[in-house]
């Protein structure tokens, strides 16, 4: 508990928060490549997690630490839908932590050179994550015609009923409020123990000092908040915090935060802006975010720091109906084998594909459906066009 104390207070001095936040999120191509270099070697002994949820299935996974905490909580709790999971999370060496006995499915996260080798005609390969990217154009009225009807209508009402608008905050004080009293709040209220976010001063000195701080405010009171980052060389804003105010539930009712993404975007098409990245997420269409992000016709791309050079693989090891439940539960977005990006559904006589996991709008190639029957006993290579729900 010491040790994690003084690497808190470490990471939140000044003179160390930049430099810690450029080696996690850094795009430059020679900072990227070290990165990468630096995670294929500590390879040599990887994170191997075992997660057990009642009967049904356990999910294995094996890789770099980024994994563990990005990757296992969103299987677990896919897949759990309520039940217990018990997780034993060790370090072993590659060899073992990549061939498991005990597990039904496996995802492998670590740096494409890695996972190539390994990959069998039976395994997906998806990219570790996505970024979702929305090309911003110099008219307001047009960034707004490219959110979907339903939710431009909503904000439309709630702008004109409830008075929203969009304020640009720069004291010190108004970040103090906006981590304190909607950022930390949100993420606990949402996330619980697997709450991720920046730490205080990372945020403060990395993001806040280069960026912005937006609020929606509802006549004089600030409901959401967002922090972002401007990258004035590429001219992209990036949003890195969020949260609605105290973390209250009825904020997310009225469409606060599909709000405060439309008055963003606007903002975005007077200011010089060429691109706002909604930021990124795990590569399943069943992913909340991803649905309410498709909203707003992103493009999906796969992130310019090191995460982009990384690969999450998935095997399965055992046909049991856990295994089918949540494949059918959780569409990816899939590499194509020429490098582009793809949806694909799997379905089997019992189970459906979850054509209501929508991915049109988001700049994917294609999208295809998967018999299981085909896939899991021969190759990945058959399928059926997908026909849009």
């Amino acid at each position: 508990m010491r040790v994690r104390r003084e690497r808190a207070l470490l990471i939140g001095h000044p003179l160390v928060a930049r430099p810690v936040f450029a080696w996690r999120t850094s795009t430059r191509p020679a900072l990227v490549r070290t990165r990468s270099a630096w995670d294929d070697a500590r390879l040599r002994r990887a994170t191997s997690v075992r997660s057990t949820i009642g009967d049904a299935l356990t999910l294995g996974y094996a890789g770099l630490p980024d994994g563990a905490s990005h990757v296992v909580p969103f299987m677990e709790e896919q897949a759990a839908r309520g039940e217990a999971v018990h997780r034993h999370t060790r370090t072993v060496p590659w060899a073992d932590a990549t061939a498991p006995s005990d597990v039904d499915l496996l995802a492998i996260g670590a740096p494409a050179t890695r996972i190539r080798p390994l990959r069998t005609p039976r395994d997906l390969l998806l990219p570790f994550r996505i970024e979702l990217v929305v090309p911003v154009v110099p008219d307001p009225a047009a960034m707004r015609a490219q959110v979907s009807r339903k939710e431009r209508q909503r904000v439309a009402r709630q702008r004109r009923d409830l008075g929203w608008a969009l304020e640009h905050a720069t004291a010190v004080e108004d970040f103090e409020w906006f981590y304190e009293h909607v950022h930390l709040p949100t993420m606990q209220k949402r996330h619980g123990a697997s709450t991720r976010s920046l730490e205080r001063e990372i945020a403060f000195q990395c993001v806040f000092r280069q960026g912005l701080l937006f609020f929606l405010t509802e006549g004089r009171e600030r409901i959401a908040g967002m922090l972002c980052l401007f990258n004035r060389r590429t001219r992209t804003l990036k949003l890195r915090l969020a949260g609605v105010t105290h973390g209250d539930r009825a904020h997310y009712g009225t469409g606060a935060f599909a709000g405060l993404y439309v008055l963003i975007l606007e903002w975005a098409a007077t200011h010089g802006v060429r691109a706002v990245n909604l930021s990124g997420c795990e590569p399943f269409l069943s992913k909340g975010i991803f649905q309410f992000k498709r909203k707003l016709h992103p493009r999906v791309v796969r992130p310019a720091d090191h995460f982009g050079a990384k690969r999450l693989m998935l095997r399965v090891l055992r046909d049991t109906p856990g295994v089918r439940d949540f494949l059918v539960a959780n569409p990816v977005i899939a590499e194509t084998p020429d490098g582009g990006l793809e949806a694909v559904y799997f379905h089997d006589d019992r189970r459906p594909a979850r054509l209501d996991l929508r991915w049109e709008g988001t700049g994917l190639s294609t999208a295809r459906t998967t018999h299981l029957d085909a896939f899991l006993p021969a190759t990945s290579d058959g399928g059926t066009p997908c026909v849009s729900a």
